[in-house]
């Protein structure tokens, strides 16, 4: 971003003879964050720029041990040297798809023999004659690492390319949602209490890609669901009242991780009714913004519970392997949320949702806080679009809406969520900058004064 800023029309990378290093070139791989810097940038072998530094004079080692001291060096020129490239990229595309399983809460206008019924993502339905009940979603990963080609394996170098089993991720969460799917089918079936919600039970794909399944499912609410309301395209409710959501939950050790208890007072009250019975024990955590499914539907306006019993050392590798589940563990696990689940379809009324503050958090110096929600599984675009702003900070009074794209914030142009995260760091508490977004076809220029993130 510096090196762009200052006029640079390209990068060129090289490893260096004392970096100690798997591969001398960088690897083309995915990395999930569909972030561009608009600029050329190659890599390439330490020999090729052994060469272009002797018709310097300078010897490539010598230059690298002298940065290692970390001193300020001068740059200097490579006479004579030009350089051309021509890089072909194929873009690889694979369709996912996400596996959901429908179960009508009891009421008078369905058949008393209403049970779970599939339904493609492409051509839901509801499959009863009554009126659509607001839904509880129930849903888990489906998806994994396959082989381990990408960029989020973390298999050691004797593994690559093993089968990435993925049994905790997410094996473990799906496992628990069929359990919970078995249990409430006999559960909502008459002669039981009338229930005043339905439950969509899902299996979601592309997880590991950022979020993909369960972002499309939100972005396609309205034409799947037509006959379900919506308060607003941003947001899922009154349509989906809450999210149960399970990712690695098969390693169940001195106590289980329930996040999300921010996004609702419903949770606190409910947790603690339920756990009498269950009786384990719990780490509760406020925190909505998690790398999992139930981002995806606390940025469209539904409270979330998200359970997970902690990573390992096996995360994202080989080793990941049925032979290390805690199945006791993930029993009780899935019990307590399918109780959880039993209270929401049956209660009067639905939890009520609780906005949280969120900005991007990958340097721990930021100060200035503005109330923006990026929506981190955006497109390929340039500049970072918002999934929400929350509701009195100072984004939301400055007029900024879900939707819109930040390409400009303080004079800084923003194409990525790196250079959002920059511009943010630059900004003063208390003074008045500006932020230049595009809104459909518009492009505006608004006022904004940070505030504290204290």
């Amino acid at each position: 971003m510096v090196a762009r800023d200052r006029g640079a029309k390209g990068l060129i990378f090289v490893s260096g003879p004392t970096s100690p290093l798997r591969s001398r070139l960088m690897p083309l791989e995915m990395d999930g964050t569909l972030g561009g810097s608009s600029l050329a940038v190659l890599s390439v072998a330490d020999a090729v720029a052994e060469q272009w530094v002797n018709a310097s004079g300078e010897d490539l080692r010598d230059i690298q041990t002298s940065l290692d001291k970390g001193e300020m060096a001068m740059g200097f020129e490579l006479p004579g040297i030009r350089l051309e490239a021509n890089i072909d990229i194929e873009p690889t595309t694979a369709r996912g798809r996400n596996v959901l399983a429908w179960l009508p809460g009891y009421h008078a206008a369905q058949p008393a023999s209403a049970a779970a019924s599939t339904a493609a993502s492409t051509a839901a339905t509801t499959p009863t004659a009554g009126a659509a009940l607001p839904m509880v979603v129930v849903g888990a990963h489906i998806d994994h690492l396959g082989s381990g080609t990408g960029a989020g394996s973390l298999a050691k170098d004797d593994e690559r390319g093993g089968v990435h089993r993925g049994a905790d991720d997410n094996a473990s969460g799906v496992a628990g949602m069929l359990e919970i799917a078995q249990y409430l089918a006999g559960e909502m079936l008459p002669p039981r209490p009338v229930h005043k919600h339905d439950i969509l039970f899902a299996a979601w794909s592309g997880e590991e890609l950022g979020l993909r399944g369960s972002q499309a499912f939100a972005d396609d609410f309205a034409e799947l669901y037509p006959d379900r309301q919506q308060s607003s395209s941003a947001s899922l409710q009154p349509a989906v009242v809450a999210n149960l959501n399970m990712d690695m939950i098969g390693r169940l050790r001195d106590s289980l991780v329930l996040q999300g208890i921010g996004s609702s007072p419903y949770w606190t009250g409910a947790i603690e009714r339920r756990n009498a019975v269950v009786r384990l024990s719990l780490t509760l955590q406020n925190d909505c913004h998690l790398p999992t499914d139930a981002s995806t539907f606390f940025l469209h306006g539904v409270p979330i519970l998200s359970a997970f019993t902690g990573s390992h050392d096996e995360y994202h590798t080989p080793r990941d392997v049925p032979e290390l589940i805690n199945y006791e563990g993930t029993a009780q696990v899935a019990r307590l949320m399918a109780l959880i689940a039993r209270d929401l379809v049956m209660a009067e009324e639905a939890p009520e949702y609780q906005e949280q503050e969120a900005e991007p958090q990958m340097r721990a110096n930021l100060t200035a806080y503005l109330g923006t929600v990026p929506d981190y599984a955006q497109s390929e675009l340039k500049g970072v679009k918002l999934a929400g702003v929350t509701k009195g900070a100072p984004a939301d009074l400055a007029g900024l809406q879900a939707g819109d794209v930040i390409v400009e914030l303080a004079g800084r142009r923003i194409e990525n969520i790196y250079d959002y995260t920059y511009a943010i760091e630059a900004l003063k508490v208390g003074q008045e900058t500006s932020v230049k977004i595009q809104r459909g076809t518009d492009q505006l220029k608004l006022a904004l004064t940070p505030a504290s993130r204290q």
